[in-house]
């Protein structure tokens, strides 16, 4: 039996294991997810963002930081909320506890929706993109990621030693739950093709404006070495769309 959604980060142990390997400066999440993500979202000053699944709030103080007008973060886990209120004091932000699935939101109200490493803890996305789209104004951009369906299709140990350097492909289009051992805890995922991410965009109403996968850059490595095997196998999926 595997742990679902944010569940698993209120394992304290699972947490603090967690926390310590994302916070590194050389995770992949800091050096190559985040500068594609970046990019795919731009210009944030004076924007109403919402963020589903905002973890520690750590992403969230850097879009306050460049000038959003409000941040709001969505989160299921106690342990993240409570970080995310922590980081967040000291800004205009607003953090609701719950499900992302689950979360309402009115009409026309964003002009900015963001997910990060989420979406792929989430069995039924078609609502989800439907509830995102409601929420948008007119003309307001979605843009998240999620782990790369090479990687989800058939799950490894990410703790192997000396760090994953090769990937297997298996059951790609085999839609649906996958188990993976992950910093010793069983976790679910919903692995998806790429194809099915970027059709249930357009079904939802969205224009695709972007799609990125986080390739590598060399100096975001300390070592070379480092920098090689990551350009071996995509870890990230990152996709963006507006609303029409």
């Amino acid at each position: 039996m595997g742990y679902k959604g944010s569940s698993i980060y209120d394992e304290n142990d699972f947490f603090d294991a967690f926390l310590h390997r994302r916070n590194r400066p050389e995770s992949p999440n800091n050096a190559m997810e985040k500068p594609a993500f970046l990019s795919m979202i731009g210009e944030v000053h004076d924007q109403r963002v919402l963020d589903l699944g905002c973890g520690d709030g750590s992403f969230g103080l850097d879009l306050c930081r460049v000038g959003c007008r409000l941040y709001e973060g969505v989160e299921g886990s106690t342990n993240m909320l409570a970080s995310a209120q922590e980081n967040l004091r000291t800004v205009q932000a607003r953090l609701h506890h719950g499900m992302v699935e689950d979360f309402k939101m009115g009409r026309d109200v964003y002009d900015l929706i963001t997910s990060r490493m989420v979406l792929h803890y989430i069995e039924e996305l078609p609502a989800v993109f439907q509830s995102v789209y409601q929420g948008l104004k007119p003309g307001g951009r979605f843009v998240f990621s999620v782990q790369h369906p090479l990687l989800t299709s058939t799950p490894a140990p990410s703790n192997q030693r000396g760090g994953r350097s090769d990937c297997v492909v298996d059951n790609y289009f085999h839609t649906g739950e996958r188990k993976e051992h992950w910093i010793d805890h069983e976790v679910i995922k919903y692995h998806r093709p790429v194809e099915d991410y970027v059709q249930q965009l357009l079904q939802a109403g969205f224009r695709i404006t972007g799609m990125k996968e986080g390739c590598p850059e060399p100096d975001a490595f300390l070592e070379k070495k480092e920098y090689e095997r990551r350009m071996r196998i995509p870890l990230f999926l990152i996709l963006g769309g507006e609303k029409k």
